[in-house]
């Protein structure tokens, strides 16, 4: 008698190692998924709908391990976890696309991996108590969680913005794997009923992370040309705003070679009592000086970018039409410069392959005191067709406006504003709003207003 009660309690203390060790992973599967992946929501509305959410589906899978035990749940786990999971994710996911799928099935699959290996681990070494898979688990998802934050995260989210292909061949293998693993591991019954094919499990076992790591790998190369890329562009941009600040002191100079003979002229005009032919002179001095001098707007900076830019637009024979409504004000002019570079270069991109008299290009600038407001819009090719809200491709020879928008982008957004674009019926237009809040910077502490 006292022996049954006593294989009644280590019955029943198995089970609760068993069922906490479930619990434990079920949370840290989802807390592996939200460190990598991007929602449209705010941190503190994501953090509520996940909670609501995901609490209802592990209560829901906790209660059918109670009751109908981890092999049944086991082979019922896709529809009871996975699915609704990766429902509800989609929903609050800023990417729809092959970036949600890979990074979903990498978090289920790696955690998928932790249950399995330790599974194993504990029916090879633990006699099936579940206290080393127990242990195992209390001990590699937190490591995991650290790798991720401290080696993974961050690389992580810049592919997922530099990286625009190949995501959805990676979230192929991942699923793969997963449906493996779970096949594997759970039917006809749990793997460890089957000793004939734990050799097969354990390859698989083994494979992943091999796989995984050349997946990393090749996304790592990715991201370093991608950053080689916005260092040329980079480098290109300060190239242009330099050859601009040098052609404008070159007019500069030749303006003071060409004064002395101004004078006389204005000098003789007013000798001779001529008034209102020496102000005609002088207005029409006053507009060589603005031509030669590519007087735009206010801000030396901007102006730059607009005198080179606008100069290489004309020489293509295009027209260009300018509405600045924007003085000396104080403007964060390293990421205004960055955006207007991008756009005007993909613009001259653009016009360089249209017919002469297609080639358009209007600028509108705005600004007051609650925002700034870029419009740039140019013809384009009559094909091209960019939804609102989304980055075209990158053309391989630059023709398109997808090589740069990325920059353009990250700027605005660094700035507190945002950008959308969109081309339709041979017109590409962009639209940068950015609020005056955002870069209004206190000299005091150096934090933004």
């Amino acid at each position: 008698m006292v022996k049954e009660i006593h294989l009644r309690r280590q019955s029943i203390e198995m089970t609760i190692l068993r069922d906490l060790s479930m619990l434990w992973s079920l949370l840290h599967i989802l807390i592996l998924f939200m460190m990598l992946y991007r929602s449209r929501y705010s941190r503190r509305k994501t953090v509520m709908l996940t909670g609501i959410s995901m609490g209802l589906v592990i209560l829901v899978n906790m209660a059918g391990l109670v009751r109908y035990g981890a092999e049944v749940m086991g082979k019922v786990f896709i529809m009871t976890c996975t699915l609704p999971s990766l429902l509800f994710f989609w929903f609050i996911s800023k990417d729809r696309n092959g970036r949600f799928f890979f990074t979903f099935c990498m978090a289920d699959t790696v955690a998928l991996w932790v249950i399995s290996a330790t599974n194993v681990a504990d029916y090879f070494w633990g006699n099936q108590q579940y206290v080393l898979m127990f242990i195992g688990r209390l001990v590699l998802f937190p490591l995991l969680e650290w790798v991720a934050v401290r080696y993974i995260r961050k690389p992580y989210m810049e592919l997922q913005e530099a990286v625009p292909d190949g995501w959805g061949i990676f979230a192929g293998m991942t699923a793969l794997y997963y449906i493996l693993l779970v096949v594997m591991g759970n039917f006809p019954v749990l793997v460890t009923a089957r000793k004939q094919e734990m050799p097969a499990f354990l390859l698989v076992l083994v494979l992943m992370p091999m796989t995984y790591a050349v997946i990393f790998m090749s996304l790592y190369r990715q991201l370093l040309l991608y950053q080689k890329q916005q260092a040329e562009r980079t480098l290109q941009e300060q190239k242009n705003t330099l050859e601009a600040q040098l052609e404008s002191q070159r007019n500069i100079r030749k303006m003071k070679h060409d004064m002395k003979g101004h004078t006389v002229t204005l000098s003789g005009l007013l000798a001779a009592g001529q008034i209102v032919e020496a102000q005609t002179y002088l207005k029409g001095l006053e507009e060589s000086m603005d031509t030669l001098l590519g007087q735009y707007c206010a801000n030396p900076y901007i102006n730059a970018v607009f005198v080179h830019y606008i100069g290489k637009l004309e020489k293509m024979g295009a027209v260009c039409r300018m509405d600045l409504q924007i003085g000396d004000e104080a403007l964060p002019h390293m990421e205004l410069c960055q955006i207007l570079s991008n756009e005007l270069e993909n613009a001259c991109d653009a016009l360089r392959g249209l017919p002469a008299d297609r080639r358009e290009v209007s600028v509108l600038m705005k600004y007051n005191r609650v925002y700034l407001l870029m419009c740039i819009q140019n013809q384009c090719r009559n094909d091209l067709y960019v939804e609102r809200g989304t980055i075209p491709p990158t053309d391989k020879e630059g023709h398109d406006h997808g090589f740069g928008l990325v920059t353009v982008k990250e700027a605005a957004e660094r700035l507190g504003g945002n950008m959308v674009c969109h081309a339709e019926n041979g017109s590409f237009v962009l639209e940068v709003m950015i609020p005056i809040r955002s870069f209004q910077v206190t000299r005091e502490g150096g934090k933004v207003l």
